[in-house]
């Protein structure tokens, strides 16, 4: 076998190129120069890693404090209505998703938005004549999270801008961050059950506003808004020519004296995505099966969002697929008294938390019209020991075990989630 020897010539340890030589039998052949790396370790985290900050998990993960040992902790800090058990999913649910896995037919990849027939179903189950929609309406993601993401995606570059309500979820600011996208905070109005101030919401538009993020029922107020308020929204997105990223994850679960709108119900010419999917009403948060409703009469998205929404769905290749075989099972085959169950358990839960922590001096509840979540004012004049509403939140664990979700994090007033 021939022998053979690398010569590196260059100045230094460290040349930026590297001239190789090859000697086979006392024959010599170059290579001529190509390009070299410094030999040294240069690995470094992502600007977009560096970006990504949730206040929500920085907040809770920097807690040091332990609940007291003689009290079971109770845990409100998150939006998951499976963590004690008393919220199950209802028996069509399940076995659908079992009869699913049996068959074998649904092991395999599947289109990155989701197949047709489960668009289908999803567009069957939302369509209306006020916001009628097709399979091709429709974009199926994993989870509602990832459904705002990609609409978040879609609609803005680095540098633009999106209006973000305050109280509002975190995952927002989150992900538009981590994008390279500003964040406008327009101020929700307790006095009023949460609604918009229009006038301070109209005043953060400029020339670099690319949409508005409009979170119905709410998270983390348990809020929802009436037909006018909505249309009222519609007109200040009509008037700047922003469309809406509409987050309705939440939707239909409202309590029996108030009704919920889609708010793409109610447009006739602004465009909207609307994110929703299983997780709350179905009680399934850990599926991840969410959806793009693409509401567009006026084709202003044309075909530029939609392709562009293609695109992105084909990043992760879709959400799981033994879900989406279920799909239309779930949506068309759930009996109605499980929605009625789930509903008349959050809303005596909702009526007994504000009823207790309205008798306590200092606790200022605004009560909720739906969702799973209670927001609470402290009046700290009352609890001169306390700095802050993290410090409040802290006591309450280490006294009582109970762990409510601080509303620094949501950037207004102190927030407790009624789950259960």
């Amino acid at each position: 076998m021939d022998s053979y020897l690398i010569q590196v010539n260059g100045p230094g340890d460290h040349a930026p190129l590297l001239d190789v030589h090859l000697k086979t039998n006392g024959n010599s052949m170059s290579l001529g120069k190509v390009k070299g790396r410094k030999p040294r370790w240069a690995v470094r985290a992502s600007e977009m890693s560096k970006k990504t900050f949730n206040p929500v998990r920085a907040i809770v993960d920097s807690m040091k404090v332990e609940p007291n040992p003689k009290k079971a902790m109770i845990s409100l800090s998150l939006g998951d209505p499976t963590v004690f058990g008393n919220l199950p999913t209802n028996d069509e649910v399940t076995r659908a998703v079992k009869e699913v896995l049996d068959s074998g037919r649904y092991n395999g990849y599947a289109p990155s938005v989701g197949y047709q027939s489960c668009r289908e179903a999803v567009a069957a189950y939302y369509n209306c004549p006020e916001a009628p929609l097709e399979a091709q309406d429709i974009i199926l993601t994993s989870g509602c999270s990832q459904a705002i993401e990609l609409a978040l995606a879609v609609l803005a570059n680095p540098g633009q801008n999106i209006l973000v309500p305050r109280p509002g979820f975190s995952l927002y600011k989150t992900l538009a961050l981590s994008m390279g996208i500003e964040v406008k905070l327009y101020n929700l109005l307790p006095e009023k059950s949460w609604e918009i101030d229009l006038k301070h919401l109209e005043s953060l538009v400029d020339e670099k506003t690319a949409c508005l993020i409009v979170n119905n029922p709410s998270n983390p107020c348990g809020s929802v808004f009436s037909k006018s308020h909505l249309q009222k929204i519609l007109a200040v997105a009509s008037r700047q020519c922003i469309p809406i990223l509409a987050d309705e994850i939440y939707g239909d679960m409202v309590f029996a004296d108030c009704k919920y709108e889609p708010i793409a119900t109610l447009s006739t010419n602004v465009p909207i995505l609307s994110c929703g999917g299983l997780a709350k009403r179905w009680l399934v948060p850990g599926w991840r099966m969410g959806w793009i409703l693409i509401h567009d009469r006026r084709d202003i998205f044309g075909n530029e969002i939609r392709d562009g929404l293609l695109r992105l769905s084909q990043r992760i290749l879709g959400p799981c697929t033994i879900v989406q075989g279920a799909l239309e099972r779930i949506l068309h085959q759930t009996p109605p008294e499980f929605y009625h169950n789930t509903l008349s358990i959050l809303k005596s839960n909702a009526d007994l938390c504000y009823a207790a922590l309205s008798a306590i001096p200092g606790l200022q509840p605004v009560r909720p019209a739906g969702a799973m979540y209670l927001m609470v004012e402290i009046e700290m004049e009352h609890f001169p020991e306390f700095e802050n509403d993290v410090e409040f939140t802290e006591r309450l664990i280490s006294e009582q075990s109970v762990f409510c979700l601080p509303a620094t994090s949501l950037a207004l007033l102190s927030s407790v989630n009624v789950l259960h």
